[in-house]
This record gives structure tokens, sequence and C-alpha cells, in this order.
């Protein structure tokens, strides 16, 4: 028993696991696809949801409460609002794939508040991404490779400044 709580400790106090290999995201990628994403409503200021990166630049985080999503093919589709220090907000609409460490860019906002699709590939959360979207994969919505479970998980995430060694 005492091998077993050693073992388990030694389990959750690990760091979340490396980068997939190409090998296991070409073998990921043949069993996955993709659903088909709607356009979510363009965010109200009412349902931003801030969150703080440690490199920010001056700018603010939110999330848009209402767009925050798990979909069946595991990926966390989000509105994120960038607001700059001089008050011009930065609107897109992306997907974390928590299972193979990348993010898209499914449609940027304009200030008419429409949005332009984007059709880009799925591209790795690396060292270059940008901070916050390596925090929101590390600490708000993807642990350990892992979605969240639903779109209350995320909002507490959010709301708590991320995981906490207890949740």
């Amino acid at each position: 028993m005492k091998r077993f709580v050693a073992l388990l400790l030694l389990a959750a106090c690990a760091p979340p696991p490396e980068e997939p290999s190409d090998w296991e995201l070409k073998h990921l990628a043949a069993a996955w696809q993709e659903q088909k994403v709607t356009l979510p409503p363009y965010p109200a200021n009412a349902s931003l949801v801030e969150f703080s990166p440690s490199a920010s630049g001056g700018f603010r985080f939110f999330i848009d409460s209402g767009s925050l999503a798990v979909g069946g093919d595991g990926v966390v589709r989000y509105v994120l609002v960038a607001r700059s220090p001089d008050g011009v907000d930065n609107v897109s609409f992306e997907g974390l794939r928590c299972a193979t460490g990348e993010y898209r860019i499914y449609a940027v906002g304009h200030r008419d508040r429409s949005w332009t699709e984007r059709g880009g590939p799925w591209q790795t959360v690396s060292a270059a991404s940008a901070q916050w979207r390596r925090e929101l994969r590390n600490n708000y919505f993807c642990r350990y490779g892992q979605p969240i479970r639903d779109r209350d998980e995320g909002l507490r995430m959010l709301r708590q400044g991320g995981w906490k060694p207890d949740g």
C-alpha cells in the first residue's frame, strides 16, 4: 500500500507531458475527425471573463463565457478578447486540441461586430506561441493533454486563476 501511495504521489507531482511526437500526431490525426464548427455570436462585454497571463505586455485578456464549449471532438472552443492598453479589442474565435497540443483560429472579429472566417491549419502550441495561448492550454483548458469536462469547469478555472493542486 505504501508503494502505491508513493507512486500516486509521484504521478501527481509529475510535470505535464511533453509535446507529442510526430509519430503520435500522425496516428492521432488518422483516427480523429473535427466536428463542424459554427461561428458564435459576437461577444458582449457583460459575458467576458478575464484571465491574467504572466507576460501580457499591458494587454488584458478575456474569454467570452457564452462561447466557451468542449466539442464532441475534444476541442475546447472559445472567443478570446485581447484588449490593448488603449482600449482596442482584438477578437478571435479559436480552438485548442488538447490531445495534440494544437490550436486553430477559426475567425477574427471586426469593430462592426462581424466575423471573417479563417481557414488556417492546426498549429502546435509551442514555446514560440503567444504566452496567453500557452497559458490557456497549460493552466486553464487542457490538463495533462485532456480537455476540460465542460463549459462550467472552464469558467471555474478562469475565475480561480487556473488549476489548483486539489482541483
